[in-house]
This record gives structure tokens, C-alpha cells and sequence, in this order.
């Protein structure tokens, strides 16, 4: 009894998370625009997607910046790291208060005071200031995420290496960098998730005629969403789901190698 109501209560959580996903999907080959009645199969609203320059565009806005905001935040967080390992106890704990700070604040007010930043210094807003933006919050995420590796790290390794002659960069790339790599993908995944995500940020530092996918989204919502945003929304998560059960299968075989 115990076990069936376990296997209940999951799948209950289950279909709460993925059942209004699943009737997003059904949607997005409904051929009429209607939310309500089914009115026949059909993928006009992915043909009518893929040749929508407006959707297109948000789309390469989306992930453009996200993997440019996610790429740049991991290397300025991982230096952040090392940097702040060097550092005394009390300092450490001083400066990752104030990387919290960014994480437990409310995003409109990171979104108005970058925005109010950019045009104090006469700025204007763009693409450019919205990559800005996406950079400045993804930075703690990153930090959160490759603090812990580097203090699991033991500085005799990297002392060892420079005693048998290894120069301080080879060391940092053959001993440091692999033990780091772990929190390192993490922190960039983490970054592009929460740029890609983002829309409070964006939606206040972005300009005329920039759009991402969550703002194109927000702005159809005024009109009346067409069913062409299903099909987006469910490509997406097709590909995440693709993305997700790849890397555990090599995740599994690596395991099962070792």
C-alpha cells in the first residue's frame, strides 16, 4: 500500500508538471487558432513559424545572447574564484555576501537600475546593453557554482606539478582546470538557462525592435497569442528533452566504462 501510494503521489506531481505541456503540444498541431476546440491535425503553425521572421528573430536574439552572456559570466566568474580563494576567510565570506545580494534581489529592480546605468552614461539601449545586463546576473550564478570545486581542490597537487617543472599555466590547465571543469559546466549552464529564461531584465534594457522569446511572447500577449508560439514552445522543449537524454545515456555509459 505504502508503495502504490508513493508511485501516486509521483505521478501526481508528474502530471502537474507536464500535463499543461502536453496540452501545449496537442495545441500546436490543432489546425484552427482555437484554445477550445479541436478542429483537426495539422503543421501549419510550424510552417507558418519557421517562416516568421519576427519569431526567427527572438529566437537568435534569445540564444545568441544567452550563449555570448553564459560564455563571458564563466570566465569572469571562474578568475572571480580563484581570485577570491586567494583572499583571507573574513573576505571571502564578505565578498560572497555581496554575490548573493544579486540572486535574492528582485529582478525589476536589477532590470530599472541597469537601465537607468545605460542611460545616465548615455548609452542606448540595444542588443549590447542587453547582453550587458544577462552578464551582470549570470555572474553569481557562475560564482555559486565553481566556489565549491575550488575548495575541494588540494594546493599540493598544483605545488607537486610545479616542482617537477611544470610552468604555472600548464599546471593551472592539467591539474586545476579538470577538477574544475564540473562546476565550470554547471555554472555555464546554469547562466544560459537563466539568460535564456530571463524576461523582467531584458524587457528593460533591451531597444526598439530587439526581441527575445519571452518578450515577443509578453507582446503577443496583448493581441491575443497565436498558436504559433505552441509550436515554438515545442520545439524547445522537444530539443531540451533530446539535449537531456543524450547526456545521461553518455553520462550512464561513462559510468558503467569506469
Amino acid at each position: 500500500m505504502k508503495k502504490f501510494l508513493k508511485g501516486l503521489y509521483i505521478a501526481i506531481i508528474l502530471l502537474f508538471l507536464y500535463l499543461p505541456i502536453g496540452v501545449l503540444m496537442v495545441l500546436s498541431f490543432n489546425e484552427s487558432k482555437s484554445m477550445s476546440i479541436w478542429t483537426g491535425f495539422s503543421t501549419r503553425w510550424y510552417e507558418e513559424m519557421f517562416s516568421n521572421e519576427m519569431i526567427l528573430d527572438a529566437v537568435w536574439n534569445t540564444f545568441t545572447i544567452a550563449i555570448c552572456a553564459a560564455a563571458v559570466s564563466t570566465v569572469i566568474g571562474v578568475l572571480a574564484c580563484l581570485g577570491i580563494s586567494r583572499m583571507r576567510s573574513r573576505s571571502q565570506k564578505v565578498i560572497m555576501a555581496f554575490n548573493n545580494i544579486p540572486l535574492l534581489n528582485a529582478d525589476i529592480v536589477t532590470g530599472i537600475s541597469l537601465m537607468m546605468t545605460f542611460l545616465v552614461f548615455g548609452i542606448s539601449l540595444s542588443w549590447g546593453t542587453v547582453l550587458l545586463s544577462h552578464i551582470t546576473f549570470c555572474i553569481p550564478y557562475v560564482i555559486l557554482s565553481v566556489m565549491p570545486k575550488i575548495k575541494q581542490l588540494s594546493p599540493n597537487m598544483y605545488e607537486a606539478a610545479l616542482d617537477l617543472g611544470a610552468t604555472p599555466a600548464y599546471a593551472f590547465r592539467k591539474v586545476i582546470l579538470p577538477d574544475l571543469m564540473p562546476g565550470i559546466t554547471s555554472g555555464f549552464l546554469l547562466a544560459f538557462t537563466m539568460s535564456v529564461d530571463d524576461f523582467v531584465v531584458t524587457h528593460f534594457t533591451r531597444g526598439a525592435g530587439i526581441n527575445t522569446i519571452s518578450t515577443l511572447i509578453y507582446s503577443q500577449v496583448k493581441v491575443g497569442i497565436r498558436p504559433t508560439l505552441f509550436a515554438l514552445s515545442t520545439v524547445i522543449f522537444v530539443i531540451v528533452l533530446v539535449v537531456l537524454v543524450i547526456s545521461n545515456v553518455v553520462q550512464n555509459r561513462k559510468g558503467a566504462r569506469n
